[in-house]
């Protein structure tokens, strides 16, 4: 009688088990990120798959241009999938927060725009699925695109674009256009009148996203292992103090202004009022100058006297899949559609955005666009922010050591080790 009430026992959990699994299908493992397998249908390829019957989505994205490139790839997506699409303005930096508490509650868009620096955060509370193409995924992107929306070695993003910033100049104020860092001053030089407000060049110079340019450029980091060992931190090495001198050079010889003059809409205005003639600045700027009617190009960073060329930050950009989604398949699908050559291509002309596509690098659409040409050679030297948790505790110190660096003439060495100490110490207290 015991093995016969023990068989009984073992054939109820497997029919249990199985009518579990056929209900809930991907989503019943939402919560453990990084382990879900599209439901395939076709028994040779596990890549092809189909919407869930009466799915429907719901997707996050910014306004503007880029809001209207979603509304179109939505459009496109209900023709070919029959799966109506909702647009919900949501602006991508604003995203991960709101989907901390609308995504256990079932309220997030299933489909979500974010920049990838959030994305160690978001696997870490389990609040994003991974990509179910990373195979095709790492043939189509750009490398830098990868590592970006990449979290110990698991692809959760599908890119849609990547910026990086670049050297921004006035065409009827510069005569000719500096290679190096050291061109670029004696140009700033002679073009700065500070008595009646007109400047060579301006950068944010306590902003580490703009900073690390030079830092990258002469060997500073991060952190180790590709930015992903909080354990090692190289915001004080040689290379790092080198750029902290270089910005204290800048400041003495064309830009004597206090970090808190030099703000991002100090900048535009003057470059917009042909008052500046270089101006460090991402794509983001270009609407507006072309706005104002401003005569304008873009060039890579000038390289630095160890003839390196200066590593930008660079930011990608993409589409996750909200854990809490009822329909995995056709999110993971609206994200894999809005994330191909054709809608990629669309979203660059509607937006200007640059597409991280290897392919469409040289479609004549954007080689035949001098201001993305320009963007898209100063991010073959571009660096992915770090997307690890401990990020975030990096640039305040950095911030205060900037300033300190800039406005007070304080010695590179000792600020940088005094800000490396701060980030060790939240990173420590993170982790409590």
């Amino acid at each position: 009688m015991k093995k016969k009430r023990r068989g009984i026992s073992i054939l109820a959990v497997m029919v249990l088990v199985f009518s579990l699994l056929a209900a809930c299908g991907p989503t019943s493992s939402h919560k453990s990120v990084g382990k879900n397998e599209p439901a395939s249908t076709n028994e040779g390829d596990s890549k092809e798959i189909k919407p869930e019957k009466g799915a429907k989505l719901k997707v996050w994205e910014s306004s503007g241009a880029i809001g209207e490139w979603t509304k179109y790839v939505a459009e496109e997506f209900t023709k070919k999938y029959g799966v109506p699409v909702t647009f919900e303005e949501v602006g991508h930096t604003d995203a991960p927060e709101k989907l901390k508490t609308d995504g256990p509650a079932g309220l997030a868009a299933d489909v979500f725009a974010a920049p990838h620096d959030h994305l160690g955060s978001m696997v870490s509370a389990g609040l994003v699925l991974e990509n179910f193409f990373p195979e095709e995924y790492q043939d189509k992107f750009m490398k830098s695109a990868i590592e970006g929306t990449t979290v110990d070695g698991t692809l959760y993003g599908y890119p849609t674009s990547i910026e990086t910033y670049a050297l921004f100049y006035n065409k009827d104020l510069v005569k000719k256009l500096p290679k190096t860092m050291d061109e670029l001053i004696t140009q700033a030089k002679e073009l700065t009148d500070i008595r009646n407000n007109k400047y060579g060049f301006m950068m944010e110079v306590a902003n580490l996203y703009f900073v690390y340019s030079f830092i990258g450029g002469y060997g500073g980091y991060v952190f180790g292992d590709n930015n992903t060992n909080p354990k090692d931190i190289g915001l004080n090495n040689e290379g790092a103090v080198k750029a902290g001198k270089l910005m204290q050079r800048i400041h003495k010889e064309i830009l004597p202004l206090k970090v808190e003059d030099i703000t991002y809409d100090v900048k535009q205005s003057l470059f917009n009022e042909g008052k500046l003639a270089f101006n460090i600045d991402g794509p983001w700027a270009v609407a507006g100058h072309r706005d104002a009617g401003v005569n304008f190009g873009v060039i890579p960073l000038p390289k630095l006297e160890n003839g390196q060329t200066p590593t930008s930050f660079s930011g990608i950009r993409a589409f996750y899949v909200n854990a809490y989604t009822k329909y995995p398949n056709a999110a993971s699908l609206f994200a894999k559609f809005a994330t191909s050559e054709e809608m990629l291509l669309k979203r660059f002309e509607m937006t200007g955005q640059l597409p991280p596509v290897q392919s469409l690098l040289d479609n004549e659409t954007i080689k035949n666009d001098e201001i993305a040409s320009a963007f898209l050679e100063q991010a073959k030297y571009a660096v992915p922010m770090p997307n690890i948790p401990q990020m975030p505790m990096v640039w305040e110190p950095m911030a205060s050591a900037l300033t300190t660096i800039w406005n007070d003439g304080k010695d590179p060495k000792e600020a940088l080790d005094a800000a490396v100490d701060q980030i060790k110490a939240g990173i420590a207290t993170q982790g409590q």
